[in-house]
């Protein structure tokens, strides 16, 4: 009986032996894999994803940035002009209008144009800079509404709020400080939280955009002719070139930065380049053009003289 009993203990010893044994080489074989394949290895995973092939020209969704800018953001204010009449002025106009279909198409291209990026943007960054853009631009939205109702009561462009002659004849005398807040938010804060995280999301995509090898096509520096064109207007009219020259600006060291890497621009970094740059090139003969406007540098003094071009249309072409 001690002797069974023994020879059973043994056996029962033999066999937990035998099961740790089994499950510490599944173990080292589980690690030996982790760290053959590198699976879990960030610098792995990036260098996996720079030797992949750069992805092919996103068409679809530069196409329709470019023919929504033109059609519902510069093409706003003069459909605003020319079919008011249908609307009364104490509701939404046609270019009101325009610019919400504006404010949710770009909002779902940008949601679109991230998720393609060869580098995963990060879920949290791609709302926020979403939710700033439609805030700001729901801003502007409202206050570009009422200025354009004011032009038909005879609110010149060109001069500043106080220097407007129907702002001189309100009573009391301290609207005009409520219509300066307006166009606070309007011109500049609105601006701001609009194309600020716009031209982010520009930012993040380009440098995710990079690849061993590219092809591009005649297409591409066409539709950046296009787009560079809107960008312009973009720019002037929105006064910000300040967040305009500080994009290119981190553009040209993500250049120099991957081309050490041996990584090349794909077609939809070059098109995002190449229409910054163009871009640049027209503001600057814009401001040459204007340069010694006495009228215009009233309203825009200091260095960074920039006019805009409705300021201009204003001047010359309707007053």
């Amino acid at each position: 009986y001690i002797t069974s009993l023994c020879t059973c203990h043994n056996f029962g010893a033999i066999i937990i032996t035998m099961k740790r044994t089994h499950l510490g080489n599944r173990k080292d074989k589980s690690e030996t894999n982790v760290s053959a394949e590198g699976d879990f290895q960030p610098n792995s995973v990036a260098a996996s994803r720079d030797d992949a092939p750069s992805h092919s020209f996103h068409f679809d969704i530069w196409f329709v940035f470019t023919l929504e800018n033109w059609l519902l953001d510069f093409g706003r204010p003069i459909f605003g002009l020319y079919v008011s009449k249908l609307f009364p002025l104490s509701r939404p106009g046609f270019g009101d209008y325009c610019h919400m279909a504006y404010n949710i198409i770009t909002a779902l291209c940008l949601l679109q144009l991230m998720a393609r990026s060869q580098r995963p943007v990060p879920k949290m960054l791609q709302h926020l800079l979403v939710t700033f853009f439609v805030m700001g631009a729901s801003i502007h939205l409202v206050g570009d509404s009422v200025q354009h109702r004011l032009i038909h009561s005879g609110y010149l462009l060109h001069l500043s709020v106080r220097d407007n002659p129907i702002m001189k004849q309100l009573k009391p005398a301290s609207l005009v400080e409520s219509f300066e807040l307006l166009d606070f938010y309007d011109e500049h804060l609105g601006h701001m939280m609009w194309y600020a995280p716009l031209f982010a999301a520009y930012l993040v995509y380009f440098y995710g955009s990079f690849g061993k090898s590219s092809s591009t096509g005649f297409g591409v520096w066409l539709l950046a002719i296009f787009g560079a064109g809107f960008e312009w207007y973009l720019v002037t009219e929105g006064q910000i070139f300040t967040i305009f020259i500080l994009m290119f600006a981190c553009m040209v060291p993500i250049v120099a930065f991957r081309a050490q890497q041996g990584l090349v621009m794909d077609p939809n970094a070059k098109f995002l380049f190449f229409r910054s740059a163009l871009t640049l090139v027209l503001v600057a003969v814009w401001v040459a053009y204007l340069w010694n406007d006495e009228t215009l540098r009233k309203k825009y003094p200091g260095w960074l003289y920039i006019p805009e071009p409705w300021a201009y249309v204003s001047l010359y072409w309707m007053h």
